[in-house]
């Protein structure tokens, strides 16, 4: 009966020397849950070393705090093994003008982005979801939420822009270009960003919570079933694709940022509408149909069932191709500035814009970038008729006034202007 009396004060003892006020306060919480581990006793997450002396039990309490680089990187190799396996993009069969309308947009950013439209099931968001792989990587600030460039004014943060006109010196990293979703039920603070009204009134700070639209600065923002978004988050779209900044207003607090990003938006025509304003807003336009050749579809589905059947081993058979591409697009970005367009073909770019009555200039500028991105893909330091000929349907299709007793696709009218005027 002593024994026992004594061994249960002991260990009242050990617990009030656990949870004494002394004790840090990363402490666990009160839960004891007994476990058995290289034949230590854990309670709660605390190592206690039972020794049995004469007349003591020694408890020694291991400290749980670990190293917080080491939590973040294993953080960081577990989130990448858990992502979902991408499809890669070589492995996609035809589409391929919605494949080159994407892979000039990375190379071009200014393009302005591309709208994908075509039948349900032709695998549209697995094409775009498949370019991340290829993305290329960008100097951005260490640590900044709008992913600034320490190089160009117009796309920094604030803060950065200030601390670099104070001279102080930024850590700068190279980081892949991110890729952004924006969800049809995304709430307007979601996407543009909140204000912390409690902080800002009690503190006198701005305390700024970035939205999607800040990630996505220097980036892709991908809207899926785009013609199915509200109007009010269209309308956000709209102002911050005009002007690349999002301004949050909230109780006569403001706060600006840079949001420069490709738009890419894809949607099925049957399902409604786009509208006009964010129509024009896209650099582009894919139309996308059902492939009809039964080999091909066949071989679509055999491809998509050895990807379900085995991600990475599918994966992997496409990684000599993916890096290829990759490097390919590299290449394209770097040389892209010492791309030539002839000024006579320039003339006859405006003149097939003014012909086919295309509102603005918007035609023309993208029709031009466009151009010289695929020469540059090409390995071409010069644009040629046959490049205009590949982009020009894409970069005016959607920018022509609708007629409702037109048959003839908008894509069509634009390739006879061409031909008539290039000759």
């Amino acid at each position: 009966m002593a024994s026992v009396l004594g061994t249960s004060s002991k260990a009242i003892l050990a617990s009030r020397l656990l949870y004494s006020p002394t004790s840090k306060p990363s402490a666990p919480s009160l839960t004891l849950t007994p476990g058995q581990s290289n034949g230590k006793k854990f309670y709660g997450g605390i190592g206690i070393h039972g020794k049995r002396g004469r007349s003591q039990f020694h408890v020694a309490v291991t400290n749980v705090a670990t190293d917080v680089s080491s939590v973040e990187q294993a953080q960081k190799l577990a989130a990448k093994e858990s992502q979902r396996p991408v499809y890669p993009f070589p492995a996609i069969v035809g589409q391929d003008e919605m494949k080159l309308c994407l892979l000039l947009n990375v190379i071009d950013p200014k393009i302005g982005g591309v709208m994908i439209m075509g039948d349900r099931g032709t695998g549209k968001s697995t094409t775009v979801r498949s370019l991340v792989d290829l993305l290329p990587e960008i100097k951005v600030v260490a640590g900044d939420s709008y992913n600034s460039d320490p190089e160009d004014p117009e796309s920094m943060g604030m803060e950065v822009r200030e601390s670099i006109m104070k001279g102080e010196k930024l850590p700068v990293v190279l980081a892949k270009i991110n890729m952004v979703d924006l969800p049809l039920g995304a709430t307007e603070d979601r996407v543009c960003g909140t204000i912390d009204i409690e902080k800002a009134l009690t503190e006198g700070v701005k305390a700024f919570e970035p939205g999607l639209l800040a990630k996505a600065n220097r980036g892709i923002l991908y809207v899926d079933e785009v013609n199915l978004l509200d109007d009010h988050l269209v309308d956000v779209l709209l102002d911050s694709a005009a002007s690349g900044w999002n301004t949050v207003e909230r109780e006569g607090i403001s706060i600006s940022h840079p949001a420069r990003f490709i738009l890419i938006g894809s949607g099925n025509p049957e399902e409604g509408e786009l509208r006009p304003q964010l129509l024009d807003r896209f650099g582009m336009h894919a139309q996308v149909g059902t492939v009809r050749d039964a080999e091909l579809r066949v071989k679509i589905v055999e491809e998509r069932a050895r990807f379900d059947r085995n991600p990475k081993e599918f994966r992997e058979s496409y990684k000599a191709e993916q890096e290829k591409l990759q490097q390919q697009i590299t290449s394209a970005r770097s040389s892209l500035l010492s791309v030539q367009i002839d000024h006579d073909f320039k003339v006859k770019i405006s003149k097939v814009c003014s012909e086919l009555n295309v509102d603005g200039l918007r035609g023309d500028i993208v029709t031009n970038r466009a151009a010289k991105a695929l020469a540059a893909l090409k390995g071409r330091d010069k644009v040629s008729s046959e490049d205009i000929a590949t982009v020009i349907p894409n970069c005016l299709r959607h920018r022509l006034r609708k007629d409702p007793l037109e048959s003839i696709d908008s894509g069509l009218l634009v390739i006879e202007k061409f031909y008539e005027v290039f000759g």
